[in-house]
């Protein structure tokens, strides 16, 4: 379906339902069903939206009305704005599973995408003390505080903040850490699996700092997520931060039945 058919299509529709359009704003209507088109792939990723002008006057509706609907889809990260170029749907986002230990070099290969990493920072410090009872070593020992910004396609999506016990992992700073991925380190050249994580995720804004990194805003909507990582014999191993971009990644997980 062409970006004008399913306009026509959105006027019809916001005709036909005139007790859902006393409850509803208009500009909530125009978003869902924008929302509808392009999770159904009507509208694919890439495709150009008419100018607010033409878009307006198809949907019988003024601008600032138009605007609002467009700006609802935009902090979902279902629309890409390009200045003195226009208005685009956005690539789909990548269902990140909540429930697993994440790797992010094989899971997005696995999706078909080309992931990155260039390490930002690397450097060795002594663990406080919260970050030492987490890590189960003593108050004042040495960790590696790692940084890396990781990219597919060379497109930043993601930061991630590594503390590693130094003592685990001698000589770590001689691997490649912009080449290779840090659980296949650990795993081949320390004898160290992940096997679990106590994981926690919250919704947080982009620092003027994240925001220069990732390419977005500043005080755009990021998921950091918390990360606690055990080996075979569930002793701690990483300390992770990491921020995802929030209009590239849709967080999923999957629930047991409710039992009664």
């Amino acid at each position: 379906m062409s970006v004008n058919n399913t306009f026509d299509a959105l006027r019809f529709n916001q005709s036909s339902n005139v007790s859902l359009a006393y409850s509803i704003p208009l500009y909530i209507q125009i978003a869902e069903g924008l929302i509808s088109q392009i999770e159904s792939g009507e509208l694919a990723p890439g495709a150009q939206l008419p100018p607010e002008r033409e878009l307006s006057e198809k949907l019988g509706v003024n601008r600032m009305t138009l605007r609002r609907a467009l700006r609802v889809l935009e902090a979902q990260g279902m629309l890409v704005r390009r200045h003195g170029v226009g208005t685009y749907i956005a690539e789909p986002k990548i269902e990140r599973q909540m429930d697993v230990v994440f790797r992010f070099t094989s899971g997005m290969a696995k999706r078909g995408y080309t992931p990155e990493a260039r390490l930002i920072s690397f450097e060795q410090t002594l663990v406080d003390a919260a970050l030492a009872r987490e890590l189960a070593v003593p108050v004042s020992s040495l960790v590696y505080r790692i940084l890396r910004l990781r990219s597919i396609n060379q497109e930043p999506v993601l930061i991630e903040s590594y503390s590693i016990p130094t003592g685990r992992f001698p000589g770590l700073q001689a691997h490649d850490l912009e080449k290779r991925s840090l659980y296949e380190i650990m795993e081949a050249e320390y004898g160290v699996i992940i096997r679990n994580a106590r994981q926690s995720f919250e919704p947080v804004v982009a620092s003027p700092f994240e925001a220069e990194l990732l390419q977005v805003e500043t005080g755009a909507p990021l998921m950091l997520e918390k990360r606690i990582s055990y080996d075979l014999q569930g002793q701690p191993v990483e300390f992770g931060k990491d921020r995802y971009r929030g209009d590239r990644f849709r967080f999923v997980t999957e629930a047991a039945p409710f039992d009664l």
